[in-house]
């Protein structure tokens, strides 16, 4: 097993450039997701770590060797793809154990690394069949399968789940997650999907244009985001924001939305009076009430059992409230909305940055 450290990685093509000086250090046996947007750099880098691309500037490292010389095959890794890249012409058990024929390993060797990783994945009675007579999740389960054969240092992952259907999804991601803690490997895994991504992994990396916008653990991301860009990328469904200025006000501080509208912020938020900022509350983090400092009018009830969203509608943009209450609102209810204050997070309408956040 090994860490993987990434220095000062930039990726140009031409004079696009694709990555801005990205550090990560990734743990010894941790499972790492990075996330972001589409076009936001994600899979070129982990293309980069695979050596798949060429690196501009900037070194990777894995196990303490740099190996930005070192071809693909030599760097001791695993990667498993979004199209699951199986043969179509081999069986399984041949898919499986292809790698390890191509190093030369003894056939007996071969034959008890792939029977190994079959019991492990559930595969153990499709070993003679070939990929078209496989459902997805079980072409997912062979491509991780030739992943495990190898014994590498470092599982990497690119989206890997994406082609599969939504039910399928929840159940593969507990299956990878198992399974890398079972094997105690390294794992770098790639997802558009914020969801995937908190409930996967040890640590995320948020990232935007080429950048690492954020690094933590699931819970520390989605309690104190960075900036305006990870409180709104992470948490389903998302974070709502309004905008307003600050205003000191009976003792304390507020957040002026409009002439009739002002939050009062908890004790220890701080800021100058006038300043522009942008207010963002949870949707789990606010209760419709009789009265309160946001009026808006229900434009949709949403129901999926355990919870019900309701979409609500204040001076032209809409707002999200989740709540555990069964249903009693219709379209057109007049509501109030009351963020707990002691959830609210504050950030610079200008720049983005929250409020009081430690420097990245």
């Amino acid at each position: 097993m090994a860490g993987v450290e990434l220095r000062n990685i930039n990726k140009q093509y031409g004079h696009l450039r694709v990555t801005h000086d990205v550090n990560i250090d990734v743990r010894d046996g941790e499972f790492l997701v990075l996330v972001g947007p589409s076009g936001c750099g994600k899979s070129t880098l982990l293309r980069m770590i695979a050596g798949l691309e060429e690196i501009t500037e900037g070194t990777v490292s894995i196990g303490g060797r740099v190996v930005n010389d070192i071809s693909p095959k030599e760097r001791d890794i695993a990667m498993v793809f979004q199209n699951y890249a199986l043969y179509p012409h081999m069986t399984v058990h041949q898919n499986m154990g292809f790698s390890l024929k191509l190093r030369g390993e003894k056939s007996a060797e071969i034959d008890r690394r792939v029977r190994e990783a079959a019991q492990i994945l559930g595969l153990a009675d499709y070993l003679e069949r070939f990929p078209k007579q496989l459902s997805g999740g079980q072409r997912q389960r062979v491509a991780m399968g030739r992943a495990i054969v190898r014994n590498p240092q470092v599982f990497l992952f690119d989206e890997p789940l994406s082609n599969l259907d939504a039910k399928l999804r929840v159940v593969m991601r507990g299956e990878i997650r198992a399974l890398q803690q079972r094997l105690g490997t390294t794992a770098i895994y790639v997802t558009h999907d914020q969801v995937e991504a908190m409930t996967m992994a040890d640590r995320i990396v948020v990232m935007r244009d080429g950048r690492v916008e954020q690094i933590g653990t699931p819970l520390e991301l989605y309690d104190h985001p960075i900036n305006l860009h990870v409180a709104g990328f992470i948490g389903s469904p998302a974070m709502n924001f309004v905008d307003g200025h600050l205003e000191v006000a009976d003792g304390g501080l507020h957040v002026r939305v409009n002439a009739d509208c002002r939050l009062r912020l908890p004790a220890g938020k701080r800021g100058e009076a006038g300043r522009a900022v942008s207010c963002g509350f949870r949707p789990e983090h606010v209760a419709l009430t009789e009265t309160g400092p946001i009026p808006g009018r229900v434009a949709t009830v949403e129901m999926n059992g355990a919870f019900t969203t309701l979409l609500v509608d204040v001076e032209g943009r809409q707002l999200t409230v989740q709540t555990t209450e069964r249903p009693r609102w219709t379209r057109g209810d007049a509501v109030y909305l009351t963020p707990r204050t002691e959830c609210l997070h504050l950030f610079d309408a200008e720049t983005g940055d929250c409020l009081g956040a430690q420097p990245r």
